[in-house]
């Protein structure tokens, strides 16, 4: 198993960095345009919440794939996790968290912890490539958030309450 763990300071308070980190639509604003991420059932638009799943296809590595995951812990503002429930690794486990340093100022940490399948042939490729490649694309999906937010980001409202 591999653990990525990537740190960014956003200048906005906790409530906006952890509400823009759960934004379906953001999210697909924020990675990789080469990816043609979309969310394709469960939440597809708005704000994921607690013991809500969501189910994205993207292209990886040249192989266009979906990724199921469940919000499994929700602790609003300061971590949410989401869990892997299908998708094309053996485990996958995502935690944000967040630590409000000011007023005006947060913390991010990504937390990711991931398995490839195939035995000894993923434990392989998960030192060779894939430790580099998410890292890259948790890193500039941040980078993306921290700027949007930063600007202006205005949290969503719904009628569903979603945003507690």
């Amino acid at each position: 198993m591999i653990q990525v763990v990537t740190e960014i300071t956003i200048n906005a308070p906790i409530e906006r960095c952890f509400d823009a980190a759960r934004d379906i639509d953001l999210h697909t604003q924020t990675v990789w345009g080469h990816t043609r991420e979309q969310a394709v059932s469960g939440v597809t638009t708005g704000l994921i919440g607690d013991g809500d799943t969501v189910t994205f296809e993207a292209t990886h590595l040249g192989v266009r794939q979906r990724l199921t995951s469940e919000i499994a812990e929700y602790e609003r503002p300061y971590r949410f996790v989401d869990q892997m429930l299908n998708g094309a690794f053996k485990s996958m486990r995502h935690e944000h968290s967040f630590t409000q340093l000011d007023d005006q100022t947060t913390r991010m940490i990504d937390t990711l912890k991931f398995e490839a399948p195939l035995g000894v042939l993923g434990w392989i490729a998960e030192r060779i490539v894939l430790k580099r490649y998410m890292t890259a694309f948790l890193e500039s999906r941040n980078r993306k958030l921290k700027t949007i937010v930063e600007s202006g980001y205005v949290i969503p409202v719904y009628n569903d309450n979603s945003q507690i």
